[in-house]
């Protein structure tokens, strides 16, 4: 017998079971104010819907508060909502008890309904950016989403009975397709770790070592200790040379304040401009014409590299190509090489273990960040083949590199359909347009 429909009303949704009901926030949950106890420690809603205390996933990169003003007590099982972050998916059932900061709603259902089946609607609207669409944004990707407008928002509701068997079966089909996403996670940091010992094997090894490398042929290469620890061994003809002696500038961007959006043709690198060796046109800045701003203009074969960002993240770098007009921003600093290296090898070299680990040895420790000087960055040390073999190496490593980068593509284009997919099973089973039997 097929199953009878009805208009829900709400533009987002369309079409639900006839016998399922719809219902205001207000209706359904009761909004918690609980008291903080002396012993709570604080719980985090993360984007991925994971509700639980910080101390249990994760402590570095959040802000801490001096005084905790407005912290809620927050049980296990209750609904939590992230006010700034629930658009893109910061909500669930929180797995333990503790305080939460007042910019999470804590709520509870009033009658027998699943929370699960709650969160799973909730997230369905965050997945087809309903919060987006209705709250007031006060930061990029951001949006204030208070009581005020859960209290009023539509929910869909069918019985208890059903909202347990949907949850029960989407927690069964999602934490599957978890375990897919978080496979194919795997296997590209798996890839990532595989290049980065490709590069750091040949711009301090060679192409021919004397190791039995699986880069080169079985050609013998004298070796010797380049006497430093990140480097080990260089081939004997090699030099080892400080970075003042291949590069000059180290010379950081503009300070001009930069614009919120794209009101000037003066696009400015950021740090987030930065990634995976690679210029992320898509998220550079602007600003205003100055006077001088042709000094920051970059020139093909300049390379920047990140000084200032979290420890993870230092020593990021990439080479402009001159595909676009591009200026140069804060917290980047500026190099080129001089006649004695060749700037595609400089910029495999700086992703090497060799330059990455030196760099954040160096590091000057602040909170939530760290830094590197200029003339600290001047000063460390650079393994350096002849011009001819620079060459060799860069080409290597930019044919090997590439044919990686492509299998990362191959994993980072499935994750996207795995998620495409979990989206869609949520949305269809729990507006009711498939059925559990």
């Amino acid at each position: 017998m097929s199953r009878e429909f009805k208009n829900s009303g709400i533009e987002w949704i369309g079409q639900i079971p006839k016998e399922w009901d719809v219902i205001i926030g207000k209706r359904l949950l009761d909004l918690m104010n609980r008291s903080v106890r002396e012993t709570d420690e604080v719980v985090t809603c993360f984007r991925d819907g994971e509700v639980i205390l910080r101390s249990e996933r994760r402590t570095e990169g959040f802000t801490m508060s001096d005084k905790e003003i407005g912290y809620q007590g927050i049980n296990k099982g209750d609904i939590v909502i992230h006010g700034m972050d629930g658009f893109a998916g910061a909500m669930g059932v929180s797995k333990s008890t503790g305080k939460g900061s007042p910019v999470l709603i804590v709520c509870n259902p009033k009658e027998l309904d699943d929370s699960r089946y709650i969160i799973y609607y909730l997230r369905t609207l965050a997945m087809r950016n309903v919060f987006l669409a209705l709250a007031t944004g006060i930061r990029e990707r951001s949006c204030d989403l208070r009581w005020n407008k859960i209290s009023v928002l539509p929910f869909i509701r069918p019985k208890a009975v059903e909202q347990q068997k949907i949850a029960n079966y989407l927690d069964k089909v999602c934490g599957e397709v978890d375990e897919m996403i978080a496979l194919q996670e795997q296997m590209i940091e798996e890839l990532k770790a595989y290049k980065q010992s490709v590069i750091t094997e040949a711009v301090t090894k060679g192409l021919n070592p004397r190791s039995a490398s699986p880069l080169g042929s079985s050609k013998n290469v004298p070796m010797c200790d380049s006497g430093i620890d990140w480097i080990g061994e260089v081939p004997e003809h090699w030099n080892v040379c400080r970075m003042k002696n291949i590069a000059t500038g180290f010379t950081n961007g503009t300070s001009i304040t930069q614009l919120p959006n794209e009101e000037s043709p003066y696009a400015v690198t950021r740090i987030e401009t930065i990634s995976s060796g690679n210029i992320n046109y898509k998220k550079v800045g602007y600003v205003p014409f100055f006077e001088g701003i042709s000094k920051y203009l970059l020139i093909k074969g300049d390379i920047l590299i990140s000084n200032i960002n979290s420890l993870e993240r230092v020593g990021n770098s990439a080479i402009y190509n001159g595909e676009q007009t591009l200026y140069h921003g804060m917290n980047l600093l500026r190099v080129h090489t001089n006649e004695r290296m060749i700037d595609i090898y400089l910029h495999f070299y700086l992703r090497s273990k060799a330059f990455l680990e030196q760099m954040k040895s160096c590091c000057n420790h602040a909170i939530n960040q760290v830094s590197v000087s200029s003339s600290t960055l001047k000063n460390i040390f650079v393994a350096t083949p002849p011009l001819s073999e620079q060459q060799s190496i860069a080409s290597y490593l930019d044919t090997k590199c590439a044919e990686i980068d492509a299998l990362i593509a191959i994993k980072q284009e499935k994750i996207e359909e795995l998620k495409e997919y979990k989206k869609s099973v949520i949305y269809e089973y729990v507006t009711g347009k498939k059925e559990v039997v």
